[in-house]
């Protein structure tokens, strides 16, 4: 099923891919493409968490949400998903809120890249301090809420980011944690739009998350 893109990155780069194990944070408008761009591309391990159920708001944007799943669980729907696309995978799903009086869990696995596209700043903090005190590459999702321009979106490190609310929040914790590390970070140019309350369509969400994960399969080709 991957004869096509063994064909683009080779076979020792595919071997490469299908071997490593990536943590996706956040099963939403931008982890739910992040996690289908994976499969798709040949990585097996997956781990998932969310604690998330499908609500009927999601079906504008979020790749696993149809009129007849409505409040099942994300994990459960992506791991039913993933193995109807692949069901050589290896996937494992927790079901909970990831913060710091149950990360623990994250030491139960060998984690080779960590794809955040979660939502809370607290959970997003404690994935950096994660990822330098284990040596664990990462990739985040600023946020892309009322923001109508996918071509905006770039791969930065956090300290380069601007007009990103969420991103300058995040800024400033990685500047005062006097890290030499790179903080690598899915974020926008736009500014976003003055609506009330946050709002999105499907488009940035959806690359944003696809860049995630177009980070991770070029950094394990080329590593």
């Amino acid at each position: 099923m991957f004869e096509r893109t063994i064909s683009l990155v080779g076979e020792e780069n595919f071997e490469k891919i299908k071997e490593k194990t990536v943590l996706i944070v956040g099963l939403g408008g931008v982890g739910g493409y992040a996690t289908e761009a994976l499969v798709r591309t040949g990585v097996h391990n997956l781990i998932l968490i969310d604690h998330d159920t499908i609500d009927i708001t999601n079906l504008n944007r979020q790749i696993i949400s149809t009129s007849k799943n409505i409040g099942n669980d994300k994990v459960e729907e992506f791991k039913k998903r993933i193995f109807e696309i692949n069901p050589s995978c290896n996937v494992i799903i927790h079901k909970l809120f990831l913060d710091r009086t149950n990360s623990n869990i994250l030491d139960n696995y060998q984690i080779d890249y960590i794809i955040d596209c979660c939502d809370s700043v607290d959970t997003k903090k404690l994935l950096i301090d994660y990822s330098i005190d284990k040596n664990v590459k990462l990739i985040s999702s600023m946020g892309t809420a009322n923001k109508m321009d996918p071509t905006k979106l770039e791969i930065i490190d956090i300290r380069k980011t601007s007009y990103d609310p969420l991103a300058k929040i995040l800024r400033k914790y990685v500047n005062d944690l006097k890290t030499n590390k790179k903080i690598m970070v899915v974020s926008s140019t736009e500014e976003p739009l003055q609506k009330e309350g946050l709002t999105t369509l499907v488009f940035v969400p959806a690359t944003a998350g696809i860049l995630c994960a177009n980070y991770v399969i070029n950094n394990i080709i080329n590593s």
